[in-house]
C-alpha cells in the first residue's frame, strides 16, 4: 500500500482549505506561477523515483538482509516506534549534512527555492536525493529493522511534514519543545542570517534542542522565505540542476585539481580562492529583497494552470500501475513529464520561444503516442487517439485565444497608462 498515493487527495483539500484561509483573513501566501513550479518539481520527483526508489530499497535490503546484528519482529508494537524515532534522528542528520555539504545541498537546495511558503511548498521535492540519502538510513538495517517497517516509518514522517508548510498556523505552545511544528520549520525556510541552517528534525525538534541547531521564530525578525542564491526561475529541470551546475563551473574553473575534487564534499557555499576571486557570486541584500516574478497575462496563466492538471493526471496514472509497467514504458512515462514541465515552465517565464516550444510539445504527442503502444505505457486504441486529437485541437484553440485575450488586455491597458500621467501631471500643475 502506498500511503502517499493514497494521501494525495487529503493534499489537495488542504491546500483548497489553505486557499480559502488565505483569502477570509486577507493574506496572500499563494502564487500560481510558484505553485506550479512547487508542484512540478514534487511531480517530477514522484516520477522519476518510480525507477529510482530501487537504489535506497535494494541497497537497505541487503545490508539488513548481511549485516543486521538482530532480526527485529515485525509485528511488534515496540519495533515500530523504536523505528519511527530512530529514523528520525538519521533523518536529522541528513537533513543537516543536506544543508552543511555541497553535494548534499546540491539535492535538497530544490525544497528551500520557494520564495512563498505553502502547503504547495511541502510537495516541492528533488529528483536527485535518491544518489546518497541511502547512506543515512544503513544504521536502521544494522539495527534489524524489517524493510517493510523502514518503508512504511519513512513514509509516515514524510507526511508528518506536510501540514507544517503553512503561514496560517502561529506558534503551538509546550508543543514547540517536542515536536516540528508550523513555527519552527518556518525558521527552517528562511535565509535570514539569523535562521539560517537551523531546525532540522522531521517529527521530533529535540534533536536540535540536542544538539545545537534549534532556533526559535522570533516576532521581531519576519522570515524571508527561499535561498540566499535565488532560482529565478520557474522550470523544474533547473531547478534540480541549478547548484550542480554552479559547483560543475566552480570545479571546472578552478586551477589545482585538489580543488576541483574537494569543491563537492566541502561545507556548503565553499568555494576555491582562485574562482571566488575571478568569479564572484553576489548574496542577496534583504533589506531590498523582492519576490521572483514574471509578468504574465492571466489568459496564459490559466492555460498553463489547465495544461499542467494534464501532467499531474499523468503522474497519478504511472504511480496508480508502475507495478504492471515495464522500464521502458516508465522511462517514456517520466521522460514526457520532464519535457512537458520544462516546456510549461518556459511559458511560465515568458520566453521568447516559449510558443515554438509549446507547438512542438503537442507535435511530439503523436509519436509519443506510437511509442507507448511499443512499450506497453498504456493500450494505444482508436478511442486514444480520437481522445489524443481532441487534446491536440483544444490545445491549440485554448493556446491561441489565451495570446489573444492577452494581447488584448495589453492593447486595452495600454492607452489607460498615459492618461494616468496626463491626470497625475495636471493634479501636480494645478494642486
Amino acid at each position: 500500500m502506498d500511503l502517499i498515493l493514497l494521501a494525495v487527495p487529503f493534499f489537495i483539500v488542504l491546500i483548497v482549505a489553505e486557499l480559502l484561509a488565505d483569502r477570509l483573513r486577507g493574506m496572500r501566501t499563494y502564487r500560481l506561477a510558484d505553485a506550479i513550479n512547487s508542484l512540478s518539481t514534487g511531480v517530477l520527483s514522484t516520477t522519476t523515483g518510480l525507477l529510482t526508489k530501487g537504489v535506497g530499497l535494494v541497497t537497505y535490503a541487503l545490508a539488513w538482509e548481511h549485516l543486521a546484528l538482530f532480526k527485529l519482529p515485525g509485528e511488534a508494537l515496540w519495533v515500530w516506534v523504536l523505528a519511527f524515532v530512530v529514523y528520525d534522528f538519521c533523518y536529522y542528520w541528513l537533513h543537516r549534512m543536506g544543508h552543511e555539504r555541497n553535494i548534499l545541498w546540491a539535492a535538497h537546495s530544490v525544497h528551500h527555492q520557494s520564495e512563498d511558503y505553502n502547503l504547495s511548498t511541502a510537495l516541492r521535492q528533488t529528483s536527485s536525493g535518491f544518489l546518497l540519502s541511502w547512506i543515512f538510513y544503513l544504521p536502521l538495517a544494522v539495527l534489524g529493522v524489517p524493510p517493510l517497517v523502514f518503508i512504511t516509518v519513512a513514509a509516515l514522517n514524510l507526511l508528518y511534514q506536510f501540514w507544517v508548510h503553512t503561514r496560517h498556523i502561529p506558534k503551538l505552545g509546550w508543543l514547540e519543545w517536542l515536536f516540528i511544528t508550523p513555527s519552527n520549520h518556518r525558521v527552517h525556510h528562511a535565509q535570514n542570517p539569523l535562521y539560517l541552517d537551523r531546525n532540522y528534525g522531521g517529527v521530533f525538534i529535540v534533536w536540535d534542542r540536542l544538539f545545537g541547531t534549534f532556533q526559535e521564530e522570533d516576532d521581531n525578525e519576519p522570515v524571508i522565505f527561499g535561498v540566499t542564491t535565488p532560482l529565478a526561475s520557474w522550470n523544474p529541470l533547473w531547478a534540480n540542476l541549478q547548484f550542480y551546475a554552479q559547483l560543475w563551473s566552480d570545479a571546472r574553473h578552478a586551477e589545482r585539481w585538489w580543488d576541483k575534487l574537494r569543491i563537492w564534499f566541502m561545507p556548503t557555499g565553499w568555494r576555491p580562492d582562485d574562482v571566488a576571486r575571478r568569479y564572484p557570486q553576489a548574496k542577496q541584500d534583504l533589506s531590498r529583497f523582492q519576490k521572483f516574478e514574471v509578468p504574465l497575462a492571466w489568459p496564459q496563466q490559466l492555460y498553463v494552470a489547465l495544461q499542467f492538471a494534464v501532467y499531474v493526471g499523468l503522474g497519478s496514472y504511472l504511480m496508480e500501475h508502475a507495478e504492471q509497467l515495464s522500464v521502458a514504458a516508465l522511462v517514456l512515462g517520466c521522460g514526457l513529464m520532464a519535457f512537458g514541465l520544462f516546456v510549461l515552465g518556459t511559458a511560465l517565464e515568458n520566453r521568447p520561444w516559449a510558443l515554438r516550444l509549446e507547438l512542438l510539445r503537442l507535435a511530439l504527442n503523436v509519436p509519443a503516442m506510437v511509442l507507448a503502444g511499443i512499450c506497453g505505457l498504456w493500450p494505444v486504441t482508436a478511442l486514444a487517439w480520437v481522445l489524443l486529437l481532441g487534446y491536440g485541437l483544444l490545445s491549440l484553440f485554448g493556446l491561441y485565444g489565451s495570446r489573444f485575450l492577452a494581447g488584448n488586455a495589453r492593447r486595452l491597458e495600454a492607452p489607460a497608462q498615459p492618461q494616468a500621467a496626463a491626470k497625475h501631471q495636471q493634479a501636480a500643475e494645478h494642486p
